[in-house]
């Protein structure tokens, strides 16, 4: 990250930001963790005014929670706001979905396309980090082709919320199978312009992520539970 040491402050704090996401997402600051801003200026190799700064973005995304002389901690979701999270979030995909199959361009489904098959080669050299990046890109590209600027900003701010859990919910061997077929399908649809076809695969597709994250919670807490009991 040196070499963004020389940039315009608003684009400083937007690659800090990004860099900040990103390990969020991927778990490198675990839900509930405290942000120590004097490790991360090290790690990232910048000042403390950037790195406040894409904190504060990240703290209006809902990925961090500033909490009064405590600083920013990584936002942990309880299990009930995961289920009405995805509920939500469930509705916005499937709404967009149903609007791209409507309005997409010919160019918009060509660059669908080509991230949906390099999405599919990082699947078939087990690259979670590219894939999940592609997958990411695709799900935006969805709601861009909807053409709704109001249904953009909406789905932005709840997606923040579900990122790092949805990264995490492609980490089993099977179940991550099933959501590369989900998409399969829903690059046909998209193709047929079959606007309901579409909506009903996203609508599956997140209830599948929903329960895949759920269950990981559940196991997580029962195995603390256990471990607990042992002390």
């Amino acid at each position: 990250m040196a070499e963004i040491l020389s940039m315009p402050g608003a684009v400083l704090h937007g690659q800090v930001a990004q860099r900040l996401r990103q390990m969020l997402v991927e778990g490198q600051i675990a839900p509930g963790a405290k942000l120590n801003e004097r490790e991360l200026c090290e790690q990232l190799k910048v000042s403390r005014t950037p790195l406040r700064e894409a904190i504060k973005t990240l703290a209006a995304e809902g990925l961090v929670e500033l909490l009064p002389n405590r600083g920013a901690i990584a936002v942990q979701l309880g299990e009930a706001d995961i289920l009405n999270t995805f509920e939500v979030m469930a509705g916005l995909e499937g709404m967009s979905g149903e609007l791209a199959a409507q309005r997409v361009t010919p160019e918009e489904l060509r660059e669908i396309e080509a991230m949906h098959y390099e999405m599919k080669a990082a699947y078939t050299r087990h690259d979670l980090s590219t894939y999940y990046r592609l997958n990411a890109a695709i799900h935006r590209a969805f709601n861009a082709a909807a053409r709704n600027p109001v249904l953009t900003a909406t789905y932005n701010q709840v997606n923040a919320r579900l990122q790092a859990l949805r990264f995490r919910s492609n980490q089993d061997g099977e179940k991550w199978a099933r959501a590369m077929q989900e998409h399969d399908r829903m690059i046909e649809a998209l193709q047929k312009r079959d606007g309901a076809a579409l909506r009903a695969e996203l609508v599956a597709h997140l209830g599948h992520k929903r329960d895949v994250v759920v269950e990981q919670m559940r196991t997580a807490h029962a195995a603390a539970a256990q471990a607990q009991e042992k002390h």
